[in-house]
This record gives structure tokens, sequence and C-alpha cells, in this order.
């Protein structure tokens, strides 16, 4: 037995969009420790778009935006799969067509849409999947390490992902009446993946977070990979109901010497004094 504990255990991954994404990384990972995979993927167009990707792999088609794919995709799952073991949730979606606006200027449809896709998906995975979750299932999802910080470039999804989180508490407290399935959340740090290329000024954000950081080094998408997969294990089993910030230190050391230094320019002289 290995460390982790998951080797011949399944798991069932929402969200690879490439082989830069999150949940690619995590499924790798899991791979390499003997554990099973199944992807479950937006539309028969991402599928094909992952075929070389993916291989023969189990791969099952649900846009979490109708609760009734998400329902029928249990059903499916159940079929092959009485038990999994555990969950991933790596879905995130906001609608910049119109470009970034002020967040007071959110569009009401667009706001519920994301929330709809990128937060409220997980409770109705969670919902649909509870009995083919074995009893200490895990369950995590990948959330951002700044719902504290106001990132104007990120406009509305910062609260959405807080509301992630907090749905992530309520529902370890929901299934502790009868089970012991955890849910965790891991908070990433700005990460370079094709999601994040669409987000309006995202570049400079990435740049400014990597000063930031202690190491002076961005972080890495296997890093984030290797703390979801930790949580997926039996290894983290006392971790429940938890955000596990994944940032290299950027979160406490925006007074950084170098950085205080490079945002600082000089005052113009003033020729009338």
């Amino acid at each position: 037995m290995n460390f982790l504990n998951v080797e011949n255990k399944t798991f069932l991954i929402f969200g690879v969009a490439n082989k830069k994404s999150v949940a690619w990384a995590i499924a790798k990972t899991l791979e390499s420790e003997g554990a099973k995979i199944l992807f479950s993927v937006r539309s028969e167009s991402r599928k094909e778009s992952l075929k070389k990707l993916l291989g023969d792999r189990e791969v099952y088609i649900c846009d979490v935006e109708c609760s009734d794919q998400i329902e029928n995709l249990a059903k499916k799952v159940q079929e092959k799969h009485p038990k999994i073991d555990g969950i991933v949730h790596s879905i995130a979606f906001a609608n910049y067509s119109e470009g970034l606006k002020p967040f007071h200027e959110t569009l009401k449809k667009d706001f519920l849409q994301a929330t709809a896709i990128s937060s409220f998906s997980l409770v109705e995975i969670a919902k649909y999947f509870k009995s083919l979750l074995s009893k200490d299932g895990s369950v995590v999802s990948i959330g951002i390490s700044s719902t504290y910080v106001t990132a104007e470039n990120y406009g509305y999804m910062a609260p959405i992902k807080a509301s992630l989180e907090a749905s992530t508490r309520y529902l370890a407290k929901s299934f502790s009446s009868d089970t012991q399935v955890r849910f965790n959340t891991v908070n990433a740090g700005p990460l370079k993946t094709s999601a994040s290329a669409g987000i309006p000024g995202y570049l400079e954000s990435y740049l400014y977070a990597e000063k930031l950081t202690l190491r002076k080094s961005a972080l890495k998408t296997q890093e984030v990979a290797d703390t979801a997969v930790y949580l997926l294990s039996s290894r983290s089993s006392g971790i429940n109901g938890q955000g596990i910030v994944v940032n290299a230190g950027m979160d406490f050391n925006y007074f950084d010497n170098e950085v205080v230094r490079l945002s600082m320019r000089p005052e113009p002289k003033n020729p009338s004094l």
C-alpha cells in the first residue's frame, strides 16, 4: 500500500478543458498512484476536443447548468460503478462577452448563470451522487485564494467563488448526519491556465502575484493538484469543511520590499517651490 492509499479507488473529475487544466493534473497524479478516473465534460464538442488527451478513458457528458443532466449522469455512472471514492469539482464560468464592467454594473443574468455553473453545481452534484459516494469519500473543489481581496479584473467571480467555499462548509455539515464524506476546497493563487487567459488583464495580475510570493516564483498547477490529491486521500481524514490556501505565501506578503519599491514613483517636482 502506498502512502496516499488511493490505489484501485475510483474518482470522478469535472472540469478538464485541456492539458493545462488543474483537473487534468489531478487526474494524472491520481492515475500515477493507481486510481481509476472517470471524466465528466460539458459537451460533445468538448469531449471530441479531448479525444487525443483522454484516449480510451471513461468520459461522460454533463452540462452542470442543467439539473437533469447532473441527475442523469449519476444514474449512468452508477450503472458501471456502484460506488465512487471521490469527486473533483474544477468548474468555473463567467460571461465577459461585453468586457469587464464595474461590479455594480454586473448583469443579473450573467451573475446567476456563473453562480449556477461555478458554485451551485457543487450542491447538485453532491445531492445526486450522495448514494454513490463511499462512506468515507472525499469531494474537493478548486477555489481561489483571494475571496477577501477585491481583485477588480476578476469581476463578479470572486464573490461566486466565495459562495463555493461557503457551500463546501455547509455540505460538510449536511453530509455529517449520516456519512463521513468530507468536503474541502483548494484555494489556489493565480495560475497559468487556459481558463485564466480569458480573464481581462490577467497577465499583469499573474506577474504581480509572482512578485508577492515568498519564493519569487509563480504557483505551479501541479502544486495545486498535489494538494487536491492529498485531500482526496484517506491521509487527510481529519480535514473537513476547510479551504486550504495554496499560493506560495502571496496572501501575507503585500509589503515585500521589492514590491513596495517597484510600486513607488518619484514625485514630480513643483517648479513653483
